[in-house]
């Protein structure tokens, strides 16, 4: 069976079972949603995806709101939901922060695939980065992969989120490990 995104039974790994038309669709589209939410990454794995768009160098990827990469938005939550294995075009960043994809957690509980999240204002003014790595035992700044404004794909130090303000620490519930 075949079902919208061009997915069969078998490659969801669903097992369909006979039922009137008016009750099997809903079935098969419920369980290929489901099947969909049990999709993992784990941090490296998220953290090598993210470098297949040449962060910081001049392969990386535009930045754009409007164009797209391999199917993903080349904004900034296109470019996580690229290296999160999440559906393209990806969710923007209010999706990303919201319970369907992220929960909350402190700062002091980041680890590498975390993002920092600012999900408020407008699409010029929301933004959101994955954490790799703090930079010092001080935690006063961190490595991070971003896709930004009249740039592109970076991997720079920041500090976004660590004296309070816009940015929230949040964990994909997709990330494993």
């Amino acid at each position: 069976m075949k079902f919208a995104s061009g997915l069969t039974a078998a490659v969801l790994g669903l097992t369909l079972v006979s039922a009137p038309a008016a009750v099997a669709a809903p079935m098969a589209s419920a369980q290929a949603s489901s099947q969909v939410q049990v999709l993992s990454v784990s941090r490296q794995e998220l953290i090598d995806r993210a470098k297949t768009w040449h962060p910081h160098t001049d392969q990386r990827v535009p930045y754009s709101q409007s164009g797209t990469h391999g199917g993903y938005r080349t904004d900034c939550s296109g470019y996580v939901a690229m290296a999160a294995k999440l559906a393209a075009p990806g969710p923007n960043t209010v999706g990303l922060a919201s319970s369907t994809h992220t929960t909350a957690i402190s700062v002091g509980e980041m680890k590498m695939g975390d993002l920092f999240i600012d999900s408020t204002g407008d699409s010029n003014t929301r933004h959101v980065v994955i954490f790799e790595k703090w930079v010092d035992s001080a935690h006063s700044s961190y490595w991070a992969y971003e896709q930004r404004g009249s740039y592109g794909t970076d991997h720079r130090t920041l500090t976004y989120g660590l004296k309070g303000g816009e940015y929230k620490p949040r964990r994909l519930k997709v990330v494993t490990g």
